[in-house]
């Protein structure tokens, strides 16, 4: 459904210097160093796939977002949408294409939200039938429908991303690109949209390309995480995938019935052994230790009351990668 090949985006950054006569100077001057925002990406992603697309801030993550989108050109490289090059054929993959950018809005900032709808059905040519039947269904995924006649401006931050994500979808696209879309939201605002957006890939097999700083989101949405950083992709796989090639270890916690005398374990593949008031917290390597065969031996240690096997954080994973 998405095809990046060799996308290079780079950048002509002008040098300036200070002061009225520097500016003025600076006009005349070809003096200037290239910037890479993206450097040799590839990657393909299949139908129906929800894909988190994450990295620290200038990673070229937005940039990539956007020549995907056909709103920028690449430098080189190729880029295939549904098929179709966004460069070459942009009104047409924009028929196949939602976008939504968390800091920016598609919405008309005077108008209510009812009239920004009608405006987007007007320029996607979409059916009355089929926009009855759109307003219907996205009342009920989102709720919309209590603050369709309130002016864009009037909205609360979550109201009008709800509105976004509404919107981006008016044509019914098989691909949807979201930029940051939880931003800024509270915890309930954030909770009904990671709702719509599951439903909106589980349900409607929409292809997502989500990026986000929210580990939340990637850990509750993504079945596919790309890493990047500094324009190149540094990983690409599942969240197990990424845990398992950065060496974070594994979790058990052990709750005994009475806390047991343990001196000293040599038992190979375990890193680190505390206590945390009445639980005994070990790290592992699930590589050199399995799972099973450390149960064994915390029971032989004590009588355990409870026992819980934790994955490091995602926050860790992508710490570590940085």
């Amino acid at each position: 459904m998405i095809e990046a090949y060799m996308l290079n985006k780079h950048f002509k950054i002008y040098e300036t210097k200070k002061g009225f006569i520097g500016s003025f100077a600076s006009l005349l001057s070809t003096k200037h160093h290239i910037v890479k925002a993206v450097n040799d990406i590839s990657f393909s992603i299949e139908e129906g796939e929800f894909v988190g697309y994450i990295g620290p801030n200038g990673a070229g993550k937005s940039t990539t977002i956007k020549m995907l989108s056909g709103i920028l050109h690449p430098t080189s490289g190729e880029i295939k949408v549904g098929g179709l090059s966004p460069q070459k054929r942009r009104k047409e993959v924009a028929k196949k294409i939602g976008i939504v950018f968390g800091q920016r809005t598609q919405l008309w900032w005077d108008l209510p939200l009812r009239d920004s709808f009608d405006i987007l059905k007007e320029m996607y040519k979409v059916p009355d039938g089929k926009y009855q039947q759109f307003l219907k269904l996205y009342d009920d995924m989102l709720q919309i429908g209590k603050f369709m006649d309130t002016p864009v401006r009037k909205l609360s931050l979550g109201q009008r991303m709800r509105g976004d994500l509404a919107a981006a979808m008016i044509h019914d696209p098989d691909v949807l690109f979201l930029d940051e879309p939880t931003i800024g939201l509270d915890v309930n605002a954030k909770t009904s949209i990671r709702a719509f957006l599951k439903e909106l890939n589980q349900k409607e097999n929409k292809t997502i390309l989500l990026t986000t700083h929210d580990m939340d989101d990637i850990e509750q949405l993504c079945s596919r995480v790309i890493v990047i950083n500094h324009g190149q992709i540094v990983l690409d796989g599942t969240l197990e995938d990424l845990r398992r090639n950065i060496g974070l270890p594994s979790v058990m916690e052990i709750l005994y019935r009475v806390k047991p005398n343990i001196s000293e374990i040599s038992l190979n593949g375990i890193e680190k052994m505390k206590w945390e008031e009445e639980k005994l917290v070990i790290d592992y390597d699930r590589s050199i230790l399995s799972s099973p065969h450390l149960l064994q031996n915390v029971t032989k240690w004590g009588e355990p009351v409870d026992i819980q096997m934790k994955e490091p954080d995602i926050e860790e994973v992508i710490q570590k990668i940085y």
